[in-house]
């Protein structure tokens, strides 16, 4: 079959879906990737490596957190030509445009109905938080479109049961559609192995983009709290920086690196080198599909420290790898990074229980082949 996966980035494609397009090309499948057509240079090195797996790459125009209606509906009518001139066989969609306005597309062009265009939940985003009118607004919006979307798909796959249980309360899942779950994208356990504790003083490591909901205010603050305690640990991100609504400026992260409570590394096209420095692994996000930086960091080994929030919690498991800590508390998020630094044993317990945890849950193999059987195939 031919089978078009759309995503809302390359880079996100590559490091979450390269397993699944891997299994489907050894199924013989044809895989036609659509990807929005890049905002920074660096997007072509992410197209690069989905080209070396054996895709044919096409890009679309995609405004990612924009709201202007006029460009979405640009992006649904190329959708809906791209799709009648190529005639896909099956659509794999995630993200929340790519999976708004890939299933009216794929409607409209006339993708195969029957079994053949499937919806992935990764997480629920800005328009979620509902923490004032215009966010309550673009709730009730997003519900909408969720719904007609819906309406248009055979199968949707939630990544926890938090998410599940909301678009439910929300009567957005209809009847009509197949509801199944799955253990988030899983993690390469070829790719990501095992990797000896640092010696030396704590490194607390942040992998995730630069957005307010991923906590990073908390993580400033608590940072600041453990370094007036404990000047020898370190607490550093490592992401890309991000644009638009809900982003946190470049420049106000530098800004905390200046101060001295933490390190910005910048971005990298490969996180193993400085998953393997890192002793803990910290993510205090108010909400997540099930996070790949806390599953490539129990992959490696990892002990972590989550927020108590939808996803998270999924992999997290309290007094086991982790502690979860209340959501945007960073004092709790600074004492269980204390608890680290006054019980250094526990970096190795946890780090072991991490990699047990995904080795056998989170395999990214048995994940990838989990959706395919799902998804028919």
């Amino acid at each position: 079959m031919k089978i078009a996966i759309l995503g809302n980035q390359a880079r996100a494609i590559s490091n979450f879906w390269s397993v699944l397009i891997q299994e489907l090309i050894s199924q013989g499948h044809e895989i036609l990737c659509l990807v929005p057509t890049p905002e920074q240079p660096e997007e072509q090195d992410w197209e690069a490596k989905l080209v070396n797996l054996g895709v044919r790459l096409v890009r679309y125009p995609l405004d990612r957190k924009g709201l202007n209606p006029l460009r979405d509906m640009k992006t649904l009518f190329f959708l809906r030509r791209l799709f009648k001139r190529e005639r896909p066989d099956v659509l794999f969609a995630s993200t929340i445009k790519p999976v708004i306005y890939g299933s009216f597309a794929a409607f409209l062009a006339g993708v195969p109905a029957k079994k053949h265009r499937h919806l992935m939940i990764t997480g629920l985003g800005y328009m979620f938080e509902a923490d004032s009118p215009v966010k309550k607004l673009l709730m009730w919006v997003a519900c909408l479109l969720y719904r007609g979307a819906f309406c248009c798909a055979n199968t949707v796959f939630f990544q926890n049961n938090d998410d599940r249980t909301l678009f439910a309360e929300h009567h957005i899942i209809p009847k009509s559609i197949a509801v199944r779950m799955c253990r988030g994208t899983g993690v390469d356990l070829a790719r990501f192995t095992p990797a000896p504790l640092p010696e030396g003083p704590p490194v607390f490591l942040f992998v995730g983009r630069l957005l307010e909901a991923k906590g990073l205010h908390e993580l400033h603050e608590a940072a600041k709290l453990v370094w007036a305690k404990h000047p020898e640990a370190k607490v550093c991100i490592l992401g890309p920086a991000e644009h638009g609504r809900g982003s946190i400026p470049l420049q106000e992260v530098q800004a905390w690196a200046a101060e001295g409570s933490i390190e910005y590394l910048g971005s990298t096209q490969d996180v193993r080198p400085y998953l393997a420095k890192a002793t803990v692994v910290v993510l205090p996000s108010w909400r997540e599909g099930v996070p790949c930086s806390l599953m490539e960091a129990m992959a490696t080994g990892r002990g972590l420290i989550a927020a108590n929030a939808p996803g998270s919690r999924e992999v997290v498991k309290e007094g086991v790898n982790g502690f979860l800590v209340p959501v945007k508390d960073a004092a709790a998020l600074a004492n269980a990074m204390e608890q680290f630094i006054m019980e250094p044993q526990l970096a190795a317990r946890f780090g072991s229980q991490s990699r047990q945890l995904a080795e056998s849950e989170l395999d990214a193999v048995l994940v990838a082949r989990g959706i395919i059987d799902d998804m028919g195939l």
